[in-house]
């Protein structure tokens, strides 16, 4: 796999709850991270004293990060009407050369920020809210 341009990680929501993704605009970082909770069975009986964990069981979650500017007033505000109603819409996450990421998630954080000379930003967090799926590209 050849090295990969950071801006082709995008992150896509469901604008309208009928499967048209849009990219949500003036992002300039974004990320994804996948968690998965252990469940330790180790007891007396285990081989050698060493931890034994569960396999398939636990909780797995995924996070989705991103920051950057003001730039298109539709995705913006969808956004900020998701936060404030507590919708868990769907979202992609496209991973270049890698694949694509769906399902719902829940806005969890969102800031504002701005500097007396510099450009009005923000910043969103998301953790995920059902089932995901994953598509190769």
């Amino acid at each position: 796999m050849a090295v990969q341009n950071g801006r082709d990680l995008l992150i896509k929501m469901d604008m309208a709850g009928d499967g048209t993704f849009q990219t949500i605009a003036g992002l300039r970082a974004s990320r994804l991270g996948f968690n998965a909770q252990s469940i330790d069975v180790t007891s007396l009986e285990s081989q050698g004293g060493w931890r034994e964990l569960l396999a398939g069981a636990g909780v797995r979650s995924a996070s989705i990060s991103g920051s950057g500017v003001f730039r298109d007033e539709a995705t913006d505000g969808r956004v900020r009407q998701v936060f404030f109603e507590g919708e868990l819409p769907r979202f992609q996450v496209v991973i270049p050369d890698f694949g694509i990421v769906e399902g719902p998630f829940q806005i969890t954080g969102l800031e504002y920020a701005g500097s007396y000379n510099g450009e009005a930003t923000y910043e969103l967090t998301m953790a995920s809210a059902g089932v995901l799926q994953f598509e190769a590209l």
